[in-house]
């Protein structure tokens, strides 16, 4: 009898326990937003990862752990912001950022288009090692405080860039890679010892125009001249009273002082986080309604099949862009791209489905971070493309090969027979070379894919092939050098596209749009019904994640059109 008791309490138990759960969700996904009271200010934590749109992840929810940053929700929260009487001030608490300078620099221009309403922002920075993307960040806030005991280090931009070939010798290894052209690098750490002339006129070029935008940037912000502020970098490390004293902050004060310093003159001052003020419907402010544009993200590795979280997925991608322009309730669709690249053919899928699109409705690219090789290829069809001064973009080549490991086989004791039915049965095996006719067909296909690629491009930009081969041949550019070359057509971000959309769709520029988002959020009723899953992410140290994850993406992939591993110094 007792035993049939327990089991029935832990029975209730757990039927209380889902129940409750499953109420929770319901408040979360229909709950009342939160009450926002006059003289408020919008604090938002900008550190950690920052990705372009997170899908809803309802288990990490109710496990309470805060999801990474999107810039989608950046977006929009600063423009209801600007929007709403309610909210009077705008306060970054700067941490250390897990993004690349485009980004950074899409979100100086929301805090720069916030300031415009007159009301005040204000950077809080408790401690700043290796801070010049937060800074530059800051520097767009009308004052930049800082703890009194705070250090700021700011030193430049740049950093190692690793070869790991004379290990891969060591261990038996062997990169067996073909290129389309010299400046096709994405492999060059596992192929050489240290950088070609190529690669290493590359880097330079684009740090070099990155490293000049930043200095010029913050000279404008502060007052100072180009010349001082490179002075400052190259002494690098400030405390808190020297980083006053120079002018890099404005104020040094404790948390208490600084919410004095928001407060003012008025007695209360009530604060909104960023996550609460997502609750808020943009529509309740005038935001987001009237005509329908689709906003289409692709992010991450390009690969075949159906895509998932940081990944494109062909079908899913170009079942998207379909969906939209078949779609006669939307006026246009802006595509936001922040991709390395990935498959060749993946990017021709959903390069023939914008050309589709191309012809229905005005079709725009917004370039994130990156929205080279496949994330150009991707790119190249629409009406008009957007990129930051910052985003790396270009790289119009290809590459493909494998990894001889014939001699680790023989260290470690491993053997082989082979049987083989066709002649070139085991030409990607990893237990031979290549033979010299193989590697001549390999180079003579990829050089056939490189022709498409020159010719998408030549197509799409109104340019011949022979000028789009000089500034192609694999080369990365940023925004501004690919604007200059005609890759892409205006610097901006999304604010940008979605305005070159309406005035494409003949919509005026003073009239709201209602924004199409995809993907969707996921909402419970998703989960319950088993039309979505519910997703977890394992976090990987920032600067190898991108190399891990892609190449795992495209494993199964043959011939790449891939943009090369950018490494963040630390």
């Amino acid at each position: 009898m007792k035993k049939r008791t327990y089991i029935l309490i832990i029975i209730l138990i757990f039927l209380g326990l889902a129940i409750g759960t499953v109420f929770s969700f319901i408040y979360l996904e229909f709950g009342k937003p939160p009450a926002v009271r006059t003289h408020s200010y919008l604090e938002i934590n900008l550190s950690g990862g920052v990705q372009e749109k997170i899908p809803s992840n309802l288990l990490m929810e109710m496990l309470g752990a805060k999801p990474e940053l999107s810039m989608y929700d950046l977006w929009m929260n600063i423009r209801k912001a600007k929007a709403d009487r309610r909210i009077q001030t705008l306060v970054l608490r700067l941490g250390y950022l897990q993004c690349d300078w485009a980004k950074v620099n899409e979100i100086r221009e929301m805090i720069a288009g916030f300031r415009k309403s007159g009301k005040k922002t204000y950077a809080y920075i408790e401690d700043a090692i290796e801070f010049d993307k937060e800074y530059y960040l800051a520097t767009a806030c009308d004052e930049i405080i800082m703890h009194p005991l705070g250090s700021l280090v700011i030193n430049g931009i740049g950093g190692y860039v690793p070869f790991v070939k004379k290990g891969l010798d060591k261990l038996g290894i062997k990169a067996e890679i073909e290129h389309i052209e010299e400046y096709k690098t994405a492999y060059n750490m596992f192929t050489e010892d240290r950088f070609t002339p190529a690669h290493k006129e590359m880097l330079e070029s684009i740090y070099g125009d990155i490293f000049s935008h930043y200095i010029r940037t913050i000279a404008n912000a502060k007052g100072i001249s180009e010349e001082e502020i490179r002075n400052l970098l190259d002494h690098g490390f400030f405390n808190s009273e020297q980083a006053q004293k120079t002018g890099l902050v404005d104020k040094l004060l404790f948390e208490d002082e600084f919410i004095q310093l928001i407060k003012g003159e008025r007695t209360k001052i009530h604060k909104i986080t960023h996550e609460q003020y997502l609750k808020i419907k943009p529509s309740s402010l005038g935001l987001n309604k009237g005509k329908k544009i689709a906003l289409i993200y692709g992010t991450g590795a390009i690969h075949s099949g159906e895509g998932f979280y940081k990944t494109m997925g062909s079908s899913t991608i170009a079942r998207w862009i379909r969906k939209a322009y078949k779609d006669k309730s939307i006026a246009a669709i802006v595509f936001r791209v922040d991709s390395p690249g990935g498959s060749a053919v993946a990017s021709d899928i959903i390069y023939r489905e914008s050309s589709l699109a191309k012809k229905e409705k005005p079709f725009v690219v917004s370039m994130s971070d990156m929205a080279g090789s496949g994330g150009y290829w991707v790119s190249m069809a629409a009406h008009k493309i957007i990129a930051q001064p910052q985003t790396l973009t270009g790289s119009i080549g290809v590459i493909s090969g494998k990894f001889n490991m014939s001699k680790l086989y023989e260290k470690m004791g491993i053997t082989a027979e082979k049987i083989t039915f066709g002649k070139r049965a085991d030409l990607f095996s990893t237990f031979r070379s290549f033979k010299p006719d193989e590697k001549s067909l390999l180079k003579n296909q990829l050089l056939w894919i490189y022709d498409k690629f020159l010719t998408g491009v030549s197509e799409g930009r109104n340019m011949s092939k022979e000028e789009v081969n000089k500034i192609a041949r694999g080369r990365v550019w940023t925004g501004s050098q690919a604007k200059e070359l005609g890759l892409v057509d205006e610097l901006g971000g999304l604010r940008e596209a979605i305005t070159a959309a309406k005035e494409l769709a003949g919509i005026p520029a003073s009239e709201e749009v209602r924004l199409i988002v995809l993907p969707k959020k996921v909402t419970l009723f998703d989960v319950i019904s088993g039309k979505k899953r519910i997703q977890t992410d394992i976090n990987i140290d920032a600067k190898w994640e991108k190399m891990i994850h892609v190449f795992k993406i495209l494993e199964r992939e043959n011939t790449l059109a891939l943009m090369p591993f950018w490494i963040s110094p630390q």
